[in-house]
């Protein structure tokens, strides 16, 4: 690293480094981007794409005074780069490391949480508006790119603040367009005049001349704005954005570091609210992401040299892959089947299906409301529409599966890919509330499967079902079980005895069948007699199966790969609180506590919360333990090890009896 990068640690640092000296922090920065991300993985493009736009942020403005709120947060590297954190950029995304959105908690130079889109807007008009009233002279200004405008809320926070003509700055990251030469020095002349101080005087001063014009001032003067805005309309693309309540500055080239930073330190000295269009390039600097940008968006650990990602052990076909396959094949035997994604094409499978059929797949953009009540109104109309959305962006839609599906009873399929601990994305990723949220839905079914094969035959139950249904699998590799050439109707609500017992048995929800297996084995060295059941549904819960395990064991532990609260478990407790007999259970719930999920690696999230089979193994031979070491009196006496003379390895003697209300 050169001399230039290597003594900027702060915003402070930045602004005592020359203009002229700029572009050359700028490939500094670039390339350790480049050297970082390749080890790391991360969103490689949109952050090449913005390394100028964000040198120039912080070299006009005063962070953290001045207040920067990034949409959605993957172009937010190079800030994190230049407030103080470049010696833990190694560590990014990493267990324990930076988050690789822009994160309160981390940095005061941080000011909103992001993950999702379309946020921004709202929340830097919130800042603003704040701000006034405090009393308080700082710029906030939110930088959100042309994907986000999609989201409603973002129209909704321009709307607003158009309304409240509070001073703020919006900064549009286009990077969808590419800037020909004379494009790009038409826009800078354009933006330049219409930024100029004196310009804007000059308007203001002959607007005042006019309206001095004794009977026909007012007419000349409103003339005189309809004829500018006129002409604004035909050469600048900003006419909704001045509509909306906005002044429109652009096209800017975001690669020009000079101009961007002359444009905002006018923009800053202007009043009331401004979107600034500022046209960048993903990848830029990276000829190889350039080319591919939507391939770089997200990039996995990749030789730079070759552009090639480095693959590490050999997986299996990955739930998303299976997903995309079993749709086809359904498909091409049911012309009705559609499908509907929201801006994750490929992330979710729905690109694939797309060649295939591609006037029978939509992508709706970042418009997750948007596709669920679309798909709603197919289903009216005779269609079977397959919504395929990550688990954490159904979040978004949830009015309307309750409103324009659940309440309607339509034949909607949720496809909820990343369900479950996600890993490096973080926190706002994980997909660990859709059971609690969904389940108190009238009329929805919600599944998921043990491996990819059952995947394949729950999808088409849930396609074939006359009501709304979800179907949650997790990210990354299947289990790399064979797959049945015929794809079957599973019987909804009716779950799958994997292994019997009599001392104990383990519900498992999904991905916690195999880990609950493996646990069942340990548990077994320690005496104890394990059945495991594939439970397949949380709604409709198999009452059938629990009251027959409840009777049989007198110990239920539910296992599954999303928050307690409400999940799976508790729909468990439920069946057991409306069984009519006076059954003695013990029961334990093991899913994801009651606390934020961090970024890291999978394996290394679910070892430390005991969702591995090693953890649940802790967990439950110390709730046997406790449990067994007292008896209590009662009208049913349980031996818990099935015959009243084994030996627990752990020290524990038979016979062992306990009698507990449900969750006593």
């Amino acid at each position: 690293m050169s001399k230039f990068f290597d003594d900027i640690n702060s915003p402070a640092d930045l602004k005592r480094v020359k203009r002229e000296d700029l572009p050359k922090v700028a490939e500094e920065i670039r390339e350790l981007l480049l050297q970082s991300i390749s080890k790391t993985g991360g969103h490689l493009g949109s952050n090449l794409g913005v390394v100028e736009l964000t040198m120039a942020l912080h070299y006009v403005f005063d962070s953290p005074v001045d207040k920067f709120v990034w949409d959605v947060g993957h172009q937010s590297y190079v800030h994190k780069l230049l407030t103080g954190r470049k010696d833990q950029f190694d560590k990014l995304r990493q267990y324990g490391g930076l988050c690789g959105f822009s994160k309160r908690e981390e940095s005061e130079h941080d000011h909103w949480n992001v993950g999702h889109g379309g946020t921004s807007v709202t929340a830097a008009l919130a800042f603003a508006k704040a701000r006034d009233l405090k009393r308080e002279k700082n710029k906030v200004i939110a930088i959100i790119g042309d994907g986000s405008l999609t989201a409603g809320m973002a129209f909704e926070g321009l709307n607003h603040a158009g309304h409240l003509k509070s001073d703020m700055i919006v900064i549009l990251n286009d990077n969808e367009m590419s800037i020909s030469t004379n494009v790009g020095g038409m826009s800078a002349h354009l933006s330049q005049i219409l930024t100029g101080q004196v310009m804007t005087k000059f308007k203001r001063e002959v607007d005042q001349m006019l309206l001095a014009i004794p009977g026909i001032g007012k007419d000349i003067s409103q003339y005189a704005h309809r004829l500018d805005e006129a002409i604004m309309g035909v050469f600048i693309p900003g006419r909704l954005f001045e509509d909306l309540g906005f002044r429109y500055i652009g096209p800017v080239d975001g690669h020009d570091t000079d101009l961007l930073i002359d444009t905002l330190g006018t923009v800053g000295e202007l009043k009331g609210p401004t979107l600034i269009h500022v046209v960048t390039r993903k990848g830029k600097g990276y000829e190889i992401a350039e080319e591919k940008a939507d391939v770089w968006h997200g990039a996995k650990p990749f030789d730079i040299a070759s552009g090639k990602f480095i693959s590490g052990k050999k997986s299996h076909p990955a739930y998303t892959n299976v997903f995309a396959e079993t749709l086809i094949e359904l498909a091409k035997e049911d012309e009705k089947i559609l499908g509907v994604t929201a801006a994750m094409p490929d992330g979710t499978g729905i690109g694939k299906f797309g060649k295939v059929f591609p006037e029978r797949t939509f992508d709706v953009g970042m418009a997750e409301q948007h596709g669920v009540g679309y798909a709603a109104a197919l289903s009216i109309e005779g269609f079977k529409p397959v919504v395929a959305i990550y688990s954490t962006f159904m979040q978004r839609a949830y009015d309307q599966v309750a409103h324009d599906v659940c309440l309607m009873d339509l034949p909607v399929t949720f496809a909820m890919d990343r369900a479950g601990i996600v890993g490096e994305d973080g926190a706002t990723h994980q997909g660990l509330y859709d059971i609690s949220f969904l389940r108190t839905l009238p009329n929805m079914v919600i599944m998921a499967p043990k491996d990819e094969n059952e995947l394949r035959h729950m999808l088409k139950t849930s396609i074939n079902h006359p009501g709304p249904s979800s179907l949650r699998y997790p990210r990354g590799a299947g289990l790399g079980v064979e797959l049945d050439k015929e794809i079957k109707e599973l019987e909804i609500g009716k779950g799958e005895v994997v292994k019997d017992g009599t001392d104990l048995a383990i519900f498992a929800f999904g991905t916690m069948v195999n880990p609950s297996m493996k646990t069942a084995g340990m548990l077994e060295e320690k005496g104890l007699s394990v059945a495991v059941i594939n439970a397949r549904f949380a709604k409709p819960i198999d009452e059938d199966l629990v009251l027959e395990y409840a009777r049989k064991t007198g110990c239920i532990v539910t296992t599954e790969e999303h928050a307690v609260q409400g999940g799976f478990g508790s729909a468990v407790l439920e069946a057991l609180q409306d069984i009519d007999e006076n059954i003695p259970v013990k029961t334990k719930c093991i899913g994801v506590p009651d606390i934020v999920v961090e970024h890291g690696a999978v394996g290394l999230i679910k070892k430390d919360m005991k969702l591995d089979s090693e953890g649940m193994f802790e967990t439950i031979l110390s709730f046997v333990s406790s449990e067994s070491s007292s008896t209590t009196e009662g009208n049913r006496d349980k031996d818990f090890s099935g015959n009243g003379n084994k030996e627990l390895k752990s020290g524990i003697k038979k016979p062992i009896t306990f009698k507990q209300p449900v969750n006593g």
